[in-house]
């Protein structure tokens, strides 16, 4: 409403009146009333040049401001001039105050150090005269403490620790109550608690050079004492052998032995005979002293510090100790390395046992017992880790006795040691399979060396000389004069030897395992059986797959392991002697031996069958047959005569092999029949694959004449009893299926045959429709191929129909058997 009446005045009024309306508008805007668009259109609505007259008023007013501005400006400007000036002449008068107050504090600091200096002079004489006249005074009570403080530094300079804390007690108790109010006491009492700090700091040196001597002769320290165990251990075996007692048993079994006596260290030299000379051998106590432990220890506990230096000893030998345990990294190259590792552990463990009973409360029971439990720990991890990399069974069998005379010293201290017996058995399996694999060498060595031939003996000492080395007996073979020969090769007594001598060896380990009889008759049995199973087996599989093993080895080897099963029993006789453990016994495990002989026998004979058919096979890729001839050659086949005389010639080797005994003669005789039949039964099958080939087209009846001669050789072959022990015919039936095929052929006898088909009595029963199609049908091709004019001759072409005719009921039959299946 104000705007609105505002511009009906600019409406109104009259051009003088202008001038005051800018006005109202300067005050408006001024007072920032907004908006202003409503005012500003009124003033430029209908007014010409009214913009320019505008500017000019607006002009005007803020020159007025302007003016208005710069006289308040100039009223208040000479008071601030006027402010400046007097604060410039207050900071003149304020420096010079400063020098004033400066200079005045100088001058009086230098009048009061006059004073000072003669107020401390009087103070410092009168305290000289002050003391002069206390020292007299007090002289005669202070002399006493003075001279006990001089024995004192005097027992310290002669490192008499112990009498200088008795001299401090006395001090401390005694004297210096009396004059503790002077400074020179104080200075005492200060000095002591650093004097017994000193005591306390040269014994633990002491006990560190100590621990130092410790851990450099702590492998000598073990090597006399093990030594000592096992002079120990030969005494009491020596012992028990003279009181007859039975040196095979063991006294105590693994969860209950019987403890062994304690080995004490004496501390004083003794004497032993080592390689025929008498030296010296220095006990722990000529190697290191003692007396700083004892020394140490009894010093900290008059300072009432046991306990500390009872944490410190028990932590330093805990480093020690881990020191001790951490092995070298080449330790499983030479037995040496077990023996400095073992006898730095047995050193170790000697010293904190007689720390245990010299000492009151360093070394507890509990302690050593946990110490032991944690080096066990790894001991067992160390040796089993090592031992995994040892394959010579020597070495082996001297880390076990290595083991088991650390294991007896460390017993006769006091310390249980099942857990390494417990381990030997776990290292005995690695020792069985070193030994398998250095036995398995030592086979195929013999193996290699042996000639596949009876053994000749030309008189009675060779013949003994064998006989003792291997357990044979033959009756028969007795009553013959010499020379003679003995059945089996000269790889039989050197396996039967050796396996004895493995016997032996696996009882090495056995030995000092304290364990019963019992246990080690099971151990030896069942190393045994795995020597014999898979270490012996192998190498007789092996040796049979050879190349250069003929037909007359694989029978030698055949009757070799005859032998060699018949030995099991001797050897089980063997193992008995040893342990006196009786075969009837419940848990006694038996040898495998029969198996395994058996399996090589039944490999041996596989191989002769297969070499046998692989040599058949090689004679009938040397058959060249003319399968398009129209007549036979009269004769056999060169290929097929060279193959039977090969089969005379190798059957007459195997039933001239020498069999004295009735059993060697029924094995040749059976291998020998067993390949005779197979070597048949393999030719007749070749035949006729060759015969029934996809790759040959055509067969002209002269060629299937030619195959009958082949056929009718082998069937005599088969009739003149190459090997001996067939009956009847029994041979020659390995030939009836190409017999009735090729009758069939030869006669065309065809119309019997389809009559026949399917009768038990039937003349052509082993003929297969679709063998007889195939054979007909290659015929066929040949009879279109040769006879193009066989269509203007009669005879043929009732030939020709009449193979047509067969074919479509040889093809029904087949269907029909097809369609029955």
């Amino acid at each position: 409403m104000a705007r609105k009446s505002k511009l009906n005045l600019l409406e109104l009024y009259s051009e003088e009146n202008k001038d005051q309306i800018y006005e109202n508008v300067f005050a408006e805007i001024e007072s920032f009333e907004l908006p202003l668009g409503t005012s500003l259109r009124s003033v430029y609505d209908d007014q010409p040049n009214a913009h320019q007259r505008f500017m000019e008023k607006l002009d005007a007013c803020i020159r007025n401001h302007d003016r208005e501005i710069e006289k308040m400006c100039n009223f208040h400007h000479q008071g601030f001039v006027d402010a400046i000036t007097e604060l410039l002449k207050v900071r003149a008068d304020a420096g010079k105050l400063k020098v004033q107050v400066t200079d005045t504090n100088r001058r009086l600091q230098d009048a009061g150090k006059e004073v000072i200096a003669q107020t401390e002079e009087i103070i410092r004489c009168r305290i000289q005269q002050r003391n002069i006249t206390t020292v007299v005074e007090k002289l005669q009570l202070c002399l006493p403490v003075l001279e006990m403080y001089s024995k004192l530094k005097e027992q310290m300079n002669v490192k008499r620790y112990y009498s200088a804390l008795k001299t401090m007690e006395q001090l401390e108790n005694t004297y210096l109550p009396r004059v503790s109010q002077y400074r020179f006491c104080q200075i005492m009492i200060e000095n002591l608690p650093k004097l017994r700090e000193e005591i306390k700091e040269i014994s633990m040196s002491d006990l560190k050079d100590f621990l130092e001597s410790i851990r450099k002769h702590s492998d000598k320290i073990g090597e006399t004492a093990m030594k000592q165990a096992q002079q120990q251990k030969t005494f009491n075996t020596a012992l028990q052998k003279q009181n007859n007692v039975n040196y095979g048993r063991n006294m105590y079994v693994i969860n209950g032995r019987v403890p062994e006596p304690k080995y004490e260290i004496t501390f004083k030299r003794t004497l032993e005979e080592e390689d025929e000379h008498e030296e010296e051998v220095l006990t722990a106590h000529d190697l290191v002293d003692f007396s700083p432990v004892y020394r140490c220890l009894h010093i900290y506990s008059v300072l009432g510090d046991g306990e500390t230096f009872e944490n410190y000893y028990r932590k330093q030998r805990r480093k020690q100790a881990r020191l001790v345990l951490q092995p070298q990294s080449s330790m499983h190259e030479t037995v040496e390395g077990y023996r400095r590792y073992f006898s730095q552990i047995v050193g170790f463990f000697v010293v904190e046992d007689h720390i245990l009973h010299v000492t009151q409360g360093l070394v507890t029971r509990a302690y050593t017992d946990e110490l032991w439990n944690m080096a066990l720990s790894k001991i067992i991890a160390v040796l089993r880790t090592h031992t995994s990399y040892c394959t010579d069974p020597d070495l082996v069998l001297e880390l076990k006795n290595l083991i088991v005379v650390f294991a007896d010293t460390l017993q006769g201290y006091g310390f249980p040691v099942n857990r390494l017996f417990d381990l030997l058995f776990e290292i005995r399996d690695q020792y069985n399979e070193t030994l398998l694999k250095k036995w398995a060498g030592l086979f195929r060595d013999i193996f290699e060396a042996d000639n596949y031939s009876p053994i000749p003996v030309a008189n009675e000492e060779e013949y003994k000389i064998v006989i003792s080395k291997f357990p044979f007996q033959d009756p028969e073979l007795d009553k013959q004069s010499f020379p003679k020969k003995l059945p089996m090769s000269q790889s039989v007594p050197q396996i039967y030897i050796q396996v004895k001598e493995f016997i032996y060896a696996s009882l090495k380990f056995s030995e000092s395992l304290h364990r019963s009889s019992t246990e080690i008759d099971d151990m030896l049995r069942k190393s045994t059986n795995l020597l014999l199973t898979r270490t012996l087996s192998s190498c007789l599989q092996n040796l049979i797959k050879k190349p250069h093993i003929g037909l007359t080895e694989l029978v030698q080897i055949i009757i070799n392991t005859t032998h060699l099963e018949q030995a099991c029993k001797y050897l089980e006789d063997f193992i008995t002697n040893i342990t006196n453990i009786s075969q009837e016994t419940v848990h006694t495990a038996r040898l495998y031996g029969l198996s395994t002989f058996k399996d090589a026998r039944h490999a041996a004979e596989g191989e002769i069958y297969t070499k046998l058919n692989q040599k058949i096979d090689e004679f009938i890729q040397l058959a060249d047959y003319d399968w398009t001839m129209s007549e036979p050659a009269g004769r056999a086949s060169g290929y097929l005569m060279d193959l039977i005389n090969f089969l005379r010639s190798t059957f007459q080797v195997f039933t001239h092999l020498p069999n004295n005994n009735n059993d060697h003669a029924a094995m040749s005789g059976k291998v020998a029949q067993t390949a005779c039949m197979s070597a048949c039964q393999h030719l007749s099958t070749s035949l006729m694959q060759m015969l029934l080939d996809s790759e040959l087209k055509q067969i002209s009846m002269g060629a299937v004449q030619q195959f009958n001669l082949d056929v009718i050789q082998c069937e005599l072959f088969a009739s003149s009893e190459p090997v001996p022990g067939f009956h009847g015919d029994t041979l020659q039936l390995a030939f009836i299926d190409l017999r009735q095929l090729l009758d069939l052929f030869m006669v065309w006898d065809w119309s019997t045959y389809l009559a026949d088909y399917g009768q038990p009595t039937s003349k052509y029963l082993r003929v297969n429709p679709s063998t007889a199609l195939t054979l007909l049908e290659k015929m066929k091709d040949t009879s279109k191929k040769n006879n193009i004019f066989a269509q203007f001759r009669k005879n043929d072409r009732d030939k020709q129909k009449l193979i047509e005719t067969v074919v479509k009921q040889l093809r029904s039959l087949v269907n029909g058997m097809s369609q029955h299946t």
